[in-house]
């Protein structure tokens, strides 16, 4: 596992050059100018933007054919994000690159998986789009300024994580990004030859010959079925969990996975549950709809934590600053690891297209398990500033449990994880909770919106407010990160 896009670049630009046959991205966003090694001190001989290396590697290598898949409808929103589409279709002039913007969806969806493959022989698959904003260092610095973007903006410290996967995972999925492909353009393009190995030299994996399962979230659409493979994922992992659940996501709005883990938060000898979460959406139109609808499940989670083991948490740096989170990633005990694109809200279990990956250990497996508590561990010694040792010595000290390890790690002030409490809810952002965390339509939100202004009785209605929150009822279900 790769966690913050630091390294995760680093990789993709020596993997991206020891392509030979085919490159499939397939990504929210896409940004060519996206500097990839940040500390890159070399000649010059090798581009350190995405878009000029992978036009190297197209012209040092006659037979590698690049494709890049997009979604579509961020096209029309680049006035609010700046001119990333128009940047790449300028970056597109060779007939062996090829850039396609995807809108193959139901109108309400968004395609949201982020997949690199490289020659069916390595992919990555993760949370990280190559774009702006992404790059970042597991220190999340208060002053950094290699996280500037392409466009001298300055982006605050951000949390992310992906995987690279080697042999028939790889090929797996180079299969779906060929049939994204297909579905977006009516063309095919044509596999690589299988056997092939690009895993990168400096990359150390965590497993060995392991089984890794794919799930993938499909919408319903032009006679293809709901694929809801994420949802029953998540689902099953929550119910299988002894002692522990670790949760990061950038978001906590899909009702199904907060009772399932409020079932287990009820049970006498249920796990302990960890949630880490930004402390607020990107975006104001997120923040009123995703954090309302987090601060209605939070609550009815910490009325059924009976017996304390509930912790939610958001990162900060260690001048105090949040740190957004946008990695996806659950760890059950020591027994089981997801990561992928989907985050714990409603659209990713059965309206956007995602596709996660998860390693179980088979028969308790020692060395696998080894190596997922160690992931888990490393992320929560990222959150909270301090050493391996340090954490271990805690975990051992509380048998194994989380929620006991982590109160003994806390801090006031300085990097850690803050435990969260949300803001009260207005009536109106109340309403668009109800939107969310109910699944209404938008009559019926309209409905609930005006009832809830009305319930204290006021001398005026806020009817801009209403207006205001309608519009954003419409405009949310298509903007997505």
């Amino acid at each position: 596992m790769i966690i913050d896009a630091v390294e995760y670049f680093k990789q993709l630009r020596a993997a991206l050059l020891t392509a030979r046959h085919s490159v499939m991205i397939v990504g929210w966003d896409f940004d060519t100018r996206i500097e990839l090694d940040r500390d890159d001190a070399g000649d010059g001989t090798i581009p350190n933007q995405v878009g000029a290396l992978i036009d190297k590697a197209v012209a040092d290598n006659p037979e590698l054919q690049v494709y890049v898949l997009r979604w579509d409808l961020q096209f029309v929103k680049t006035p609010l994000r700046g001119a990333t589409p128009l940047v790449v279709l300028d970056w597109v002039t060779g007939d062996r690159t090829h850039f396609k913007l995807d809108a193959h969806h139901p109108i309400s969806a968004c395609h949201h998986q982020k997949l690199v493959v490289i020659d069916d022989a390595l992919a990555f698959c993760g949370g990280i789009d190559i774009t702006d904003g992404r790059w970042d260092t597991p220190e999340h610095l208060d002053d950094e300024p290699r996280r500037q973007g392409p466009a001298g903006n300055d982006n605050p410290p951000w949390h992310d994580a992906t995987v690279a996967l080697h042999g028939p995972v790889a090929q797996a999925l180079g299969d779906l990004a060929r049939s994204r492909w297909q579905l977006a353009t009516g063309e095919m393009p044509a596999a690589p030859p299988p056997g092939l190995d690009r895993w990168p030299a400096t990359l150390e994996p965590d497993f060995c010959d392991v089984d890794v399962g794919i799930a993938r979230t499909s919408p319903e659409y032009e006679g293809a079925p709901l694929v809801a493979e994420i949802a029953a994922l998540y689902l099953a992992a929550i119910a299988s969990a002894r002692n522990n659940i670790y949760l990061e996501s950038q978001y906590f709005s899909a009702p199904v996975v907060a009772e399932a883990i409020a079932a287990r938060l009820r049970e006498a000898d249920g796990p302990d549950v960890v949630i880490v979460n930004p402390r607020t959406a990107d975006g104001w139109l997120e923040a009123k709809f995703m954090d309302s609808a987090r601060a209605v499940l939070l609550a009815r989670l910490r009325a059924a934590d009976v017996h304390g083991r509930l912790r939610f948490c958001t990162p900060v740096t260690a001048g105090g600053d949040d740190i957004y989170v946008h990695a996806k990633v659950l760890v059950i005990d020591d027994r089981l690891l997801r990561v992928g694109s989907s985050n714990i809200n409603k659209r990713s279990l059965d309206t956007d297209t995602e596709c996660d990956v998860a390693i179980e250990a088979s028969g308790d497996n020692a060395d696998v398990c080894a190596n997922i508590a160690r992931i888990r561990n490393a992320l929560l010694v990222e959150h909270l500033g301090i050493s391996v040792a340090d954490w271990e010595a805690a975990l051992t000290a509380a048998d194994g449990r989380l929620v006991a390890a982590l109160d003994s790690k806390l801090r006031p002030s300085g990097r850690t994880l803050a435990p969260f409490e949300p803001e009260p809810l207005s009536a109106v952002e109340l309403a668009l909770a109800e939107t969310q965390v109910n699944d209404v339509g938008p009559e019926a939100f309209a409905a609930s919106l005006v009832a809830q202004l009305a319930k204290p009785l006021r001398r005026f209605v806020p009817w801009a407010a209403l207006a205001a929150g309608l519009a954003a009822a419409a405009f949310v279900r298509v903007r997505r990160t």
